[in-house]
């Protein structure tokens, strides 16, 4: 991941709040302010540090003091590894209710078994053909649903010329 970063001194002094006491309890006030607020943006708080200062002193003279800065960070916008994609649900397929048995009379002579399965074709009311035998374009697609509808009205179609 690519982050990038915000360093802001620490606050030198407290602030007030109802209820806070103390002025150990407004610095942590005052620290808490800068953190929500910098939190709200999206930036992650990381560590504070004291750095060395150098600075000027008089007019040939140096000093060094030392800051206390609060480091930030956050995820740089277009980063491709916080992409988190989503996994969908499968969707849902309505069964069709099992057929009934029917009895099977004894055979007379043994023939030999046909092996080879049958062309399935599926006439529906509007007289276009689906299944095995049917010639699909390949630009028209049927949804699941559209084919379990069709299936369900042959079933019902057929029980009913039984």
């Amino acid at each position: 991941m690519i982050y990038e970063y915000k360093v802001i001194p620490a606050p030198t002094r407290g602030q007030k709040a109802k209820g806070i006491k103390g002025p150990d309890g407004r610095f942590a006030n005052a620290l808490e302010i800068e953190m929500n607020r910098l939190g709200a943006d999206g930036w992650e708080y990381l560590r504070a540090d004291t750095l060395p200062n150098e600075e000027r002193s008089g007019l040939t003279g140096s000093s060094t003091s030392y800051r206390s800065v609060l480091v930030f960070r956050r995820t740089k916008a277009g980063d491709v590894a916080v992409f988190q994609p989503e996994t969908l649900e499968a969707p849902k397929v309505a069964e069709l209710p099992a057929p009934e048995a029917k009895p099977v009379a004894p055979a007379t002579k043994a023939e030999p078994e046909d092996t080879t399965a049958p062309e399935v074709a599926l006439v529906l009311e509007d007289g276009d053909k689906t299944g095995a035998s049917a010639e699909k374009d390949p630009d028209e697609s049927e949804s699941v649903d559209d084919v379990n509808v069709a299936l369900k009205k042959r079933v019902e179609t057929l029980e009913q010329s039984k």
